[in-house]
């Protein structure tokens, strides 16, 4: 909206400031921040008088998270109406990328509430059956990778890899199930990560930066040409969207900091991941996604290849997933698996950059 009036106003002098990618992606921060504190406490207070007895834990899980019992989840909701406001406050909204994202943002969210509801309602940490909701995840993600695709125009299924300049492979209409997929895989991927106070929310913000320079440079002719990149007219409006993500995770990670006063849920989890991914779409940056992103990536394979093995030999190669389960099971104190697990994300992150450099 600001973008939009300093264009219909041709706003000058300190105000011209408003056409600016860089002090529009900070103003989305601090607006997503300022509107998750100022929100928090009443819509925790809310949520905990409509569930109750909150979300339902695991009793087969470690025995520490029983002491969690009461506390209320959807705390993901507080995050995306911070971000969705300061989405349309901050971005140009003429821009198709920017509703492709929303579309993601609330449709996954939509997806993570209806299974949050469903484990509140039944008292059960089983909610919607995973093929439904895959069902509804491939097709949100389906309408806004065909957007994108649209968008994109030229070019649009050509994919690319790090340290290769240039694309790899053009892949035509087969690129929209590949978007698709990688926006459902991450966001379950970050779903699963979800599942100690603040282990998820650090990484995605950790993430968030990272992508918010990648989708300023693809966006920028000048410096995609100089780092081989693609360039993408458009791209660059998405670090605002980036910018919010980062302002609603610290907001949240004030009040979900040990011990949590709220959780996430799948709400905020699938959307956020979702969201991510459909970045990485819009960038043509998924593989680098994947190294950005790696800690989530590792936890959705834990628990393939728990459940992989299981069914073939019966026995377990963790001792419980996904793996940050498995640490807390050999001893580790939750704080310290959520540090150690930040500090790796930081460092995948610092990796996932550095192969913008090296084509």
């Amino acid at each position: 909206m600001f973008y939009w009036l300093a264009e219909l106003f041709e706003f000058e002098g300190v105000w011209n400031l408003f056409r600016y990618l860089t002090f529009r992606s900070g103003g989305a921060v601090g607006t997503a921040l300022l509107i998750g504190l100022i929100i928090g406490p009443k819509f925790i207070n809310m949520l905990r008088v409509r569930q109750g007895k909150g979300q339902p834990i695991r009793d087969d899980g470690p025995q520490s998270h029983l002491a969690k019992a009461g506390t209320p989840t959807m705390g993901g909701l507080m995050m995306l109406t911070a971000i969705a406001t300061s989405m349309l406050l901050w971005m140009d909204l003429s821009n198709l990328y920017v509703w492709a994202c929303l579309i993601v943002l609330s449709g996954f969210g939509l997806v993570g509430f209806m299974d949050d509801y469903d484990k509140v309602r039944k008292r059960s940490h089983k909610g919607v059956s995973g093929k439904v909701r895959l069902l509804f995840e491939f097709l949100i993600a389906g309408v806004a990778v065909t957007l994108i695709v649209a968008e994109h125009g030229t070019g649009a299924g050509d994919l690319y890899i790090p340290f290769v300049n240039g694309p790899v492979i053009n892949i035509g209409l087969w690129y929209i199930a590949f978007g698709a997929f990688v926006i459902v895989a991450f966001g379950n991927a970050v779903n699963l990560t979800d599942g100690l106070d603040g282990l998820a929310t650090m990484p995605v913000i950790i993430a968030s930066i990272a992508f918010m320079l990648i989708a300023y440079l693809v966006g920028n002719k000048v410096y995609s040409e100089y780092l081989g990149l693609p360039f993408i007219l458009g791209a660059g409006d998405l670090a605002i969207l980036c910018g919010a993500i980062v302002g609603a995770g610290l907001a949240f990670l004030w009040f979900n900091a040990p011990p949590a006063a709220v959780f996430m849920g799948d709400t905020g989890s699938l959307a956020l991941g979702g969201t991510l991914g459909a970045i990485a779409v819009v960038a043509h940056h998924e593989f680098v996604l994947a190294i950005i992103g790696g800690l989530f990536v590792v936890e959705a394979l834990s628990v393939i290849i728990q459940v992989f093995w299981f069914k073939r030999t019966g026995r377990r190669v963790f001792r419980m997933a996904p793996i940050h389960h498995h640490f807390e099971q050999l001893g580790w104190h939750e704080t310290t698996v959520v540090i150690r697990f930040w500090i790796i994300a930081f460092v995948l992150a610092l990796a996932g950059l550095s192969t913008l450099k090296l084509r």
